[in-house]
């Protein structure tokens, strides 16, 4: 034939079944299986096995010497890599050991593969939807809801329903074509479009709205039974005398109501049948669900055909299909009626608007049907819009023509008074309807026993709440223990026979379910991140808000009292998977929603400076400058604790920062292995932060370029936090007060205020209680940075006890009064309680003139003199290594004394007033110009002697604090 398609290949003499396809037998028919290597194949389509002469330029270029195929540039030898394509979509495959092992691909020629029984959109979808949605209240209460509401009122009613469900219709469409779904419907929905916490709350409660659901369909199929044959009772009967209006006046009437031990008995039997069948898996379904909906069709076409032919019937109360009786039903006749449904003045329950909402919703419920077996169906983007709209425009038309033909076939007191109209104007007899009552409550039943397993399945393998661990199952497997479960609730639910006072709950918990696709859709459609790509094109998150904003409307009219106790559940739910459940990577909404806030409010922050109001400290915390640390401690474990104590009440960000030494496309895999370790140990001690490694040359240049680049915008680091390094002194450590000065000056130039902690060994933990003062020894003009960590030191558990004290250095001429004064009242504008203390400090002009004034303690001098001869002594051995001649600069022994006075004066005084201080805070000089580093660590050494815990401090070019409000 000339249409036949062309053989996959043409079997050549000396063909190697390792280079060519080749043919296999399997049960599903002959299979071809393709290798990873690719045939040789000429110009004509022949093809040549690899250890055959050459034939053609082609030929030629596979052969090439360490050339494979074209795309070894790429690295595969396949345009489509078939693991990775697997990997993608979510499936678990085996790590090949090089990129062609587990290639080969077998294709079936002729039958199809063996696969699964799957579900196509007819039995998956659309029949389980239309079995649930199409159920007792048809069949009982709906006449009696139109003679009630009348037939306008009813079209309202109805329409606010299914406008509901059409438009959760419309979002659950758009989310299931969003993607490759799994198992759970939408509680895989939700949860990963709202996030684990939300999906496994709302996703509970649905679970047990259909599972009690189902002993509602039940308890209605076996008293329907029961009242068509009422010899079947194993006990009796009870009879109860009610109020009836008769022609003749008020008077009673005997209802005969089956006994509650015939509904428990006969319940439990149908409960463990309709089990039975769901433990024969999808095959049994599937034979099953026709035998129980085509008699349900039925039993609604001989209706209709009744209801055309009522005008020859002989009963008063059918008037026929008359334009006069639709008239008189067309208003609304709110009533009482009692136990029966029976007006009455007298009743016992007052029937408006809100009441019939909560009576008629159920009766639309069940359009989660088809996508609570998501697993079970061949082609869920496909299945799911189709067959869950076509059920919910199917019986909202049913639902709208049923409203009309009732109101327009009986009279009103007809429609109040008989229960089972539908039976009355079926043609030719009532038992039809009878059957169709049972059948269809039966199925509704068994959708729900289908449903609800694999929902909860679907949760457990999640794996978020471990106490579900036991109820997980693949979804290819029947999760038989949950369908267990499901069996034992819903038979604990027919045993307790009367459901009155939860059904408003299950309704609760449908229209919870609902809101949660609407918000889900509404969230994913507003945040438009690129990931939402969804087949449904017929959406918008503008209907979505509107389907969310209905269902809560709904909610509330039914009873704000059941609306408040299944919020509530749900809430603890919600509460107990955040205490209690595993986090789950799901890529929801949520994030993406905290992403979009994050670049709109760097947006609107921008670049300009953040008035001291706003002013956040950001900590660049350097976790390992000096010293040395194990391999497997990433940071200093004192170093997230004094980060913590620059936040207040845990609010911030603090970026903890390593550099690696080396070549960075040497280091990179190294440095991830860090950067894990690193937020490892961040996450272990509860630090809002992240962390990051810098592969550099040497120190000085990745501190260099973290300071410049880290952070965006405002987000930036603002304040450079690091250990002081008491081991400079060391042989190994020469490099110490080269790349110290380095750090400090980098600080300055890129406008970074800088903390430098002494003592940091001996920082207290996060419930060490301390005691005694917060000293500050105010120098220089910060900004007021000094003063707000001590707040925040204070405002930690541990310093809480501390009080704070000022120390204002001047010299002798100053007015101490006036000073501590000025102080006092700016302190006081700053809301900030400390005491103030004003200390003079003899400059070194006064000193040099005052020679008979000693400087303290004899250690002093000593320590001073001692600082003398070190300075000198390096200051020879770098001249003889020439390089103060290549600064062309020399040392001033003037200004050298002058700094190592002052910082031997101002510790002196430190150590006189507090020797016994929880934490000193000083500021820190900036290394003066011109003098090499070794000179300014000598100062430093100096000025932190003996000072057990000690902050260095130095502000920035802005003020952290202000006194406006």
């Amino acid at each position: 034939m000339d249409n036949e398609e062309p053989p996959l290949s043409h079997p050549s003499h000396g063909q190697s079944r390792s280079s060519h396809p080749s043919l296999l037998m399997s049960d599903s028919g002959p299979t071809r299986t393709f290798h990873s290597r690719p045939p040789n194949i000429d110009v004509n389509g022949e093809v040549h096995d690899e250890d055959h002469e050459p034939h053609g330029p082609i030929q030629e270029i596979f052969d090439r010497p360490g050339q494979e195929s074209k795309l070894e540039l790429f690295g595969f030898d396949s345009l489509v890599n078939i693991l990775g394509l697997r990997s993608m979509a979510g499936q678990q495959v085996a790590a090949p050991t090089s990129p062609r092992d587990g290639e080969d691909v077998a294709i079936t020629l002729g039958e199809r593969r063996h696969r699964d029984a799957k579900l196509g959109t007819m039995m998956g979808v659309f029949v389980p939807c239309l079995q649930n949605i199409l159920g007792i209240i048809f069949y009982i209460r709906f006449s009696w809801i139109v003679g009630i509401a009348g037939v306008w009122h009813s079209l309202l009613l109805i329409s606010l329903c299914c406008i509901c469900t059409c438009l959760t219709g419309l979002s659950l469409s758009a989310i299931a074509t969003n993607g490759a779904m799994k198992g759970g419907g939408p509680y895989y929905l939700i949860g990963r479009a709202l996030g684990p916490e939300v999906g496994v709350s709302i996703g509970l409660c649905f679970f047990l709205g259909n599972a009690i659901a189902a002993s509602l369909y039940i308890l209605g199929a076996v008293e329907t039974f029961m009242d068509a044959l009422p010899g079947a009772g194993i006990f009796k009967a009870s009879v109860t005398e009610v109020l009836a209006p008769s022609a003749s006046g008020a008077g009673t009437e005997a209802v005969n109501s089956p006994n509650l031990h015939d509904l428990q008995v006969y319940g439990v039997l149908v409960t463990v049948v309709l089990c039975l069948i769901v433990f024969g898996g999808v095959k049994m379904i599937n034979k099953v669900a026709p035998a129980f909906l085509i008699p349900v069709l039925v039993s609604v076409l001989l209706i209709f055909i009744g209801i055309f032919a009522a005008g020859r019937q002989a009963r008063s109360g059918i008037t026929g299909l008359h334009f006069s009786t639709l008239k008189d039903n067309w208003e609304a006749e709110y009533q009482r009626t009692n136990r029966a449904g029976i007006p009455s003045p007298d009743g016992i329950t007052y029937w408006g608007f809100d009441e019939l909402l909560g009576l008629f919703f159920p009766a639309v419920t069940g359009i989660m049907a088809g996508s609570n077996r998501s697993a079970s169906l061949r082609d869920t983007q496909r299945s799911i819009p189709k067959g869950t709209l076509s059920a919910i425009g199917a019986t909202t038309a049913l639902y709208l023509i049923s409203c009309f033909m009732f109101g327009a076939v009986a009279t009103r007191e007809e429609l109040l008074t008989n229960r089972l109209l539908t039976a009355t104007l079926a043609w030719p007899v009532p038992a039809v309807v009878h059957i169709g009552i049972i059948l269809s409550t039966l199925g509704a039943a068994l959708q729900s026993l289908t449903g609800a397993p694999r929902l909860l399945a679907a949760i457990a393998n999640d794996d978020i709440l471990p106490v579900l661990k036991y109820f997980k199952a693949p979804d290819s497997v029947e999760p038989h223990l949950a369908t267990l479960f499901t069996m034992l609730i819903c038979a604990g639910c027919v045993v307790i026979g009367n459901l009155d006072l939860i059904t408003p709950v299950i309704t609760m918990f449908f229209l919870m379910c609902y809101g949660g696709v609407n918000l889900s859709c509404f969230l994913l459609d507003l945040l438009d991140a690129p990931s939402w790509r969804p087949r449904w094109k017929f959406h918008h998150w503008s209907l979505s808000l509107v389907g969310a904003l209905i269902c809560l409307l709904i909610m509330f009219l039914i009873s704000w009292v059941f609306t408040v106790i299944s919020l509530a559940l749900a809430s603890l739910l919600y509460y107990y998977v955040s205490i209690k459940g595993k986090g789950g990577d799901w890529g929801d909404g949520f994030k993406s929603a905290y992403f979009q806030l994050a670049l709109r409010s760097l947006r609107t922050l921008g670049a300009n400076q953040v008035h001291p109001k706003n002013w956040y400290p950001i900590p660049l915390i350097f976790c390992r400058p000096w010293g040395s640390l194990p391999e497997d401690v990433p940071c200093h474990p004192k170093l997230a604790d004094f980060a913590n104590c620059m936040k207040k009440k845990g609010r911030g960000m603090s970026i903890f920062l390593s550099i690696m030494d080396g070549d960075y496309r040497d280091k990179a895999e190294e440095a991830r292995h860090a950067c894990k370790l690193l937020s490892t140990y961040i996450d272990y001690k509860n630090c809002e932060g992240v962390g990051e490694i810098v592969v550099a040359k040497n120190m000085r240049e990745g501190f260099r370029g973290a300071v410049q680049t880290m952070g965006l915008g405002n987000l930036k680091p603002n304040i450079v936090v690091m250990r002081y390094p008491e081991i400079w002194r060391e042989e190994d450590a020469n490099e110490i007060p080269e790349n110290f000065v380095s750090i400090i000056n980098d600080c300055i130039t890129a406008n970074k205020a800088v903390v430098i902690v002494k003592g940091l060994d001996e920082w207290p933990g996060e419930f060490q209680k301390q005691y005694g003062t917060i000293d500050l020894y105010w120098i220089v003009r910060d900004g007021g940075l000094m003063l707000l960590l001590s707040q925040l030191l204070r405002s930690k558990e541990s310093f809480e006890s501390c009080k704070i004290q000022v120390f204002c250095i001047a010299e002798e001429d100053t007015s101490a009064e006036e000073l501590k004064a000025d102080v006092r009242k700016f302190l006081y504008d700053l809301r900030m309680q400390a005491e103030v203390i004003v200390v003079n400090m003899k400059s070194w002009e006064a000193h040099q003139e005052d020679q008979e004034v000693k400087m303290g303690k004899g250690d002093a001098m000593e320590a001073l003199s001692k600082a003398r001869k070190r300075i000198h002594t390096e200051e020879v051995k770098i001249r003889e290594s020439g390089h103060i001649q290549d600064q062309n600069v020399a040392l001033n022994e003037q200004q050298v004394n002058k700094f190592l006075y002052t910082t031997l004066t101002l510790n002196s005084i430190i150590l006189r007033h507090s020797r016994m201080a929880a934490v000193v805070l000083v500021s820190l000089p900036p290394p003066p110009l011109h003098h090499p580093a070794f000179c300014y660590m000598e100062y430093m050494d100096l000025l932190v002697e003996s000072v057990p815990r000690l902050l260095v401090v130095r502000g920035y070019r802005r003020d952290v604090v202000t006194i406006f409000t």
